[in-house]
């Protein structure tokens, strides 16, 4: 595995910040690169440097909670034209008698 970048920031900041166990934490980086890009272990190894996350279990997490971040499904963006509120569709229904209540009324 070719260090990348991310990696170089990681090693540095993690040295600097008195990390311990940093030979165990790199090698669960390489063992998380079976399952993700080599760009994906390289930014999360720099996000996790940039934001002091040198625990254990920190680089598993930035990855899982990037992967499931970015995962596929539609994205819903406001805009001019468009707004994400919630509308008044759902109250056309409010007061209105089912078949259900209708029975139990009767």
């Amino acid at each position: 595995m070719v260090l990348g970048d991310g990696a170089r920031v990681w090693l540095a900041e993690a040295a600097a910040a008195g990390t311990t166990k940093m030979r165990v934490k790199m090698a669960q980086a390489v063992e998380l690169a079976k399952l993700f890009t080599p760009e994906e272990l390289d930014w999360a190894l720099g996000h996790a440097a940039v934001h002091a996350r040198f625990a254990e279990a920190d680089l598993a997490s930035i990855l899982d909670h990037h992967a499931s971040a970015t995962a596929g499904g539609p994205v819903n963006q406001a805009g001019e034209d468009r707004s994400l509120t919630q509308g008044t569709r759902g109250w056309v229904t409010l007061g209105a008698s089912t078949p259900a209540t209708a029975q139990v009324i009767a």
